[in-house]
């Protein structure tokens, strides 16, 4: 999957999460979380950039994912602790900035992992426990087509899901 297919897949996955932040009365957070799993969404692929990493390995699972996620709730708990809490995080997720900082963090990369998925290539979830890759092979990952149709996908359920968020 190249970057406008992986941009799509997070957006698709943002979607319901802006859809909720906007109905508990939170576009702000909404808007944050969105660009932060923009701005993410090809963080997995830094494996392309460490030496002795292979491509689609541990960056690319759900020990990733809950690693980042963790990553991701000890930032939101230091704001927190460190009394910066202008946006009012704490009012998030039953109050838990624990909880809310990790499923940001952990959506980023599980849209990233979904979007790999897509292709023949697949994903090895369950790394470093099994060594099977999980594909649905859809289409090739240089796939334009295919990339550029989930950029727009990504778009229309954002936009759908902030129309609904308004409306309802």
């Amino acid at each position: 999957m190249f970057r406008q297919g992986h941009y799509g897949v997070s957006l698709i996955v943002f979607a319901p999460v802006g859809f909720a932040l906007i109905r508990l009365g939170r576009p702000d957070l909404a808007f944050v979380v969105g660009v932060v799993m923009l701005w993410l969404a090809m963080l997995p692929d830094v494996d392309h950039r460490i030496p002795g990493i292979p491509h689609r390995g541990p960056t690319h699972s759900l020990a990733f994912a809950g690693l980042v996620g963790g990553v991701f709730a000890l930032v939101g708990q230091g704001l927190v602790l460190a009394g910066v809490d202008d946006i009012g995080l704490a009012a998030i997720a039953d109050g838990s900035v624990v909880v809310f900082g990790f499923l940001v963090g952990f959506l980023t990369v599980i849209a990233h992992l979904l979007g790999d998925a897509l292709t023949p290539a697949g994903v090895n979830f369950l790394w470093p426990l099994s060594g099977y890759e999980y594909t649905v092979s859809a289409w090739r990952a240089d796939n334009k087509l295919a990339n550029y149709g989930l950029f727009g996908v990504g778009i229309f359920a954002v936009a759908a899901a902030l129309y609904l968020a308004a409306t309802l």
